[in-house]
């Protein structure tokens, strides 16, 4: 399967140089050239047979073809359960069970798999340069740390994360550094953009991405929602609606994937914190990069969503990207509203991201919709406690593995959001 550029400067490419490049050359992410339409309505036992079976198109003829079984028995080890919530025709779908308890776990398994079959044994080593606003870089570093033939280095907006998020991102060592950007989310995101389209940096450094700008991050994410969408239609004979909190677009643009190929699911709707890039032009206006506000769901604080050019470019032109979406944009206020309501309306303790789709379930509800709706859960509650706690009037309890990651020391550097600086640090390192 060959893969172009959103920005058409680049020759087809196969997916195995697309997954180690990250990002195109002329500065565009890749998307598959076509979309292979599949059964994908037939539940299968595991999250990871889904995966193998979603993903065998893209990997046709790739080195990793037969490999992939095992890639994604190790990425999907753990369920992304879809569970009912209190309201008839509600659910939730939770993807927060993984070593980070983030959704990230998923596809930063499979990316990190992936590389590390396709990379030549005597290959320098390559540095992944991952941008986070808080949980990308964890999921990341999880998922490389400890692999031969690579280093991570994490850049988070400091100051713009949750203690327990900065943790996860600074707790790792050995080859894995995490740089406290002097900056927003976007400035860590610009930087990471920078360097991995410097070709005279990355002849000296060997670089790669891991954000949601790659493929391999893309791609894996569509399979839970293959999975989920499948065992609900089996189970009920429709079509299971999504609410997405987004931010820079990437677990959207996956369920938008999963739904091109056959996974029967209807319709998406996007929940958004107080960064309104995507509400303001989904309600009409031109698409304009905002400045990034700091949230109570800060893993979404993004005014200039990279993967806004792959949703682009599956459409004609606009009013066709605007007839397929609603976006709806949720403040503060509301989600604490939401997340304090949230265990006797809905049954469950959200996350501050989550507590946005449940939003947007409740005006749906209230506006007189029947479907069948899952809101996508996408990290553990308990690493936002100091907004979730006081609101639901009891301690979160931690899961293992992020009690595990708190349990170590961390170490994170500063670095000012300058490319220059980035591109010596990641030179003398």
């Amino acid at each position: 399967m060959d893969f172009l550029s959103t920005r058409g400067g680049v020759a087809p490419t196969p997916i195995d140089e697309a997954l180690v490049a990250g990002l195109a050359p002329d500065g565009g992410l890749y998307v598959p050239a076509s979309i292979p339409v599949l059964d994908l309505g037939v539940p299968r036992t595991t999250l990871a047979e889904t995966a193998a079976a979603t993903l065998a198109p893209w990997f046709a003829a790739s080195r990793l073809e037969t490999q992939l079984p095992a890639l994604c028995a190790d990425a999907f080890a753990f369920e992304a359960p879809l569970r009912p919530l209190h309201g008839a025709g509600d659910h939730v779908l939770e993807l927060f069970h993984g070593p980070t308890a983030a959704f990230k776990d998923y596809a930063a398994r499979f990316l990190a798999g992936a590389l590390g079959a396709l990379r030549a044994p005597a290959a320098p080593d390559t540095t992944i340069v991952v941008a986070t606003s808080g949980d990308t870089g964890a999921a990341v570093a999880a998922a490389f740390h400890q692999r031969p033939g690579f280093r991570v280095a994490i850049l988070y907006p400091e100051g713009r994360v949750s203690p327990r998020q900065a943790h996860g991102l600074e707790c790792w060592g050995d080859n894995v550094r995490a740089f406290r950007v002097d900056g927003s989310f976007d400035d860590c995101q610009r930087l990471a953009k920078q360097a991995l389209s410097d070709v005279a940096l990355r002849t000296r450094v060997p670089l790669g991405s891991a954000n949601s700008i790659s493929l391999g991050r893309l791609l894996p994410q569509s399979a839970y929602y293959v999975h989920a969408a499948a065992a609900h239609h089996a189970r009920h004979g429709t079509r299971l609606n999504l609410v997405v909190p987004t931010g820079n677009l990437g677990n959207a643009c996956a369920a938008v994937l999963a739904r091109a190929m056959g996974a029967p699911l209807g319709e998406l709707r996007l929940a958004c914190n107080a960064n309104d890039t995507l509400p303001r032009f989904f309600a009409g206006a031109d698409y304009a990069v905002q400045p990034t506000r700091a949230t109570l769901a800060n893993a979404m604080d993004v005014g200039a969503p990279s993967n806004f050019e792959r949703l682009r470019h599956w459409h004609d032109d606009d009013a066709a990207l605007r007839a397929g979406f609603v976006a709806d944009s949720v403040d503060d206020a509301t989600i604490r509203r939401i997340i304090a309501a949230a265990p006797a309306r809905h049954g469950i303790v959200p996350c501050p991201h989550t507590a946005t789709a449940l939003a947007l379930l409740e005006q749906l509800r209230e506006a007189g919709d029947t479907r069948d709706w899952a809101v996508v859960a996408t990290a553990h509650p308990a690493k936002f406690e100091t907004i979730v706690e006081p609101l639901v009037g009891h301690t979160v309890a931690l899961p293992p593995a992020l009690a595990d990651c708190l349990a170590r020391p961390a170490h994170g550097m500063p670095l000012p959001a300058d490319e220059a600086a980035l591109a010596a640090t990641l030179e003398g390192w």
